[in-house]
């Protein structure tokens, strides 16, 4: 005689954290937008009198540098956007070994950041395009960017459009204390696509040691294997 089949196990039920959680990270992923979606959002709010705040970047790794810059973005006006560098991106700007973490990956931290309001991904070399599309009042980058000497990374700049439009020009800052800055669209060529419609920049003083660069090759010392194969502690 064939016995029975047992009784099937109850099926899990939904339960409230699970809800949560998916809701959670719905309102997550709606804070990554495209572009296209972005503009007339920030738009809408610069028109209402918000001062919308853009910085762009990689964020392979994401370290205390990189949280510190973004603090301070959002210090300078009302809503932060970041734009994030795609993986054909990366590979471009960084070499085959780059990115780390994959793209949507990357957004979704920077998009868990209290700071961060809006992440884009863009595809192109720079984030002169999404600029263009989005017309922040301030574009924000690190120090490093300001100087190619270490002291004149370790400053801040607030450059207004009026400085900005002669210093992308090849002319003198009326602001004296930004004259270091010239050449400064070799270095950055967003700066002239800001300049263009309006928009002030922000360099902002660099940490030194704090690059993805620097971390990879700290990690790469410590735990890379020795010449007797043996990962170092």
């Amino acid at each position: 005689m064939i016995p029975p089949m047992p009784p099937s196990p109850p099926i899990p039920q939904p339960s409230a954290a699970d809800d949560q959680s998916a809701l959670a990270l719905d309102e997550l992923r709606q804070v990554i937008l495209p572009r296209a979606d972005l503009a007339p959002l920030v738009a809408e709010e610069q028109a209402a009198g918000a001062r919308a705040v853009f910085t762009n970047g990689v964020y392979d790794l994401l370290h205390i540098g990189h949280i510190q810059l973004l603090w301070r973005a959002r210090a300078l006006g009302d809503l932060l956007v970041v734009g994030l560098n795609s993986d054909d991106s990366t590979r471009r700007l960084k070499g085959p070994t780059r990115p780390l973490i994959p793209q949507a990956e990357r957004a979704e931290t920077l998009a868990a950041l209290v700071m961060v309001d809006y992440v884009t991904i863009f595809d192109e070399d720079t984030a002169g395009e999404t600029l263009a599309a989005l017309r922040p009042a301030i574009y924000v980058k690190g120090g490093d960017y300001a100087a190619t000497d270490a002291t004149g990374r370790a400053r801040d700049y607030l450059v207004g459009p009026d400085d900005l439009r002669r210093l992308v020009a090849g002319q003198a800052p009326a602001d004296e204390s930004l004259a270091r800055l010239r050449g400064l669209v070799e270095r950055l060529p967003e700066a002239r696509v800001v300049a263009d419609y309006g928009g002030s920049l922000a360099l902002l003083a660099y940490l030194p040691g704090h690059s993805t660069s620097d971390l990879i090759a700290r990690i790469v010392s410590r735990h890379a294997p020795d010449a007797g194969g043996e990962a170092r502690p």
